[in-house]
């Protein structure tokens, strides 16, 4: 028997931040700690701040907002960073804070996707707030990615399999 739609979207939710994390720290792997806090300009965010920022978006809507904890937040010092923690601090922070998302993602029952929640003064279901993490963290990994083959001029071969005739890899 098919999962519920309940359970495809929660399940691919859940895949799917866990993809775009990889993705992130593939990129980060590959720059210097200079490249990490680099700014072309002041109104540019260094990828530094784009992971700090992600951690702070997951901490408030899912560990917060879905998962009842503190909401510790202080979103302004996630953009006013000039530097401070390493690349792998970074990286380490985030995915810790991923994993508890994903765990709150994963165990939530499909019957709170239709709950009313408010987050960051936003009123709103709890599907729209898992659906607004994946998109916000999708279009951040897009600029950590970005930023990444600007810096290095390599290409970060995420979609090398289309070049073959068929591939076995399922869209996640």
């Amino acid at each position: 028997m098919e999962p519920a739609c309940e359970r495809l979207f929660l399940d691919f939710s859940a895949k799917k931040l866990n993809q775009l994390f990889e993705r992130i720290r593939d990129s980060v792997a590959r720059l210097s700690e200079q490249q990490v806090w680099a700014r072309a300009s002041e109104n540019e965010n260094a990828i530094g701040n784009l992971l700090l920022h992600l951690e702070g978006n997951l901490r408030q809507w899912i560990v917060h907002g879905l998962g009842g904890q503190p909401d510790v937040r202080v979103r302004d010092r996630e953009f006013q960073a000039r530097g401070g923690p390493t690349a792998a601090e970074l990286v380490t922070g985030l995915e810790a804070t991923l994993s508890e998302a994903v765990e709150i993602i994963e165990k939530l029952p499909p019957e709170r996707l239709r709950e009313r929640i408010r987050i960051q003064g936003y009123d709103l279901t709890v599907l729209e707030g898992i659906y607004h993490v994946v998109e916000h963290f999708g279009q951040h990994t897009g600029q950590v990615v970005f930023a990444t083959k600007r810096l290095t001029g390599e290409d970060l071969g995420f979609y090398r399999h289309l070049k073959a005739a068929a591939h076995s890899e399922k869209t996640p």
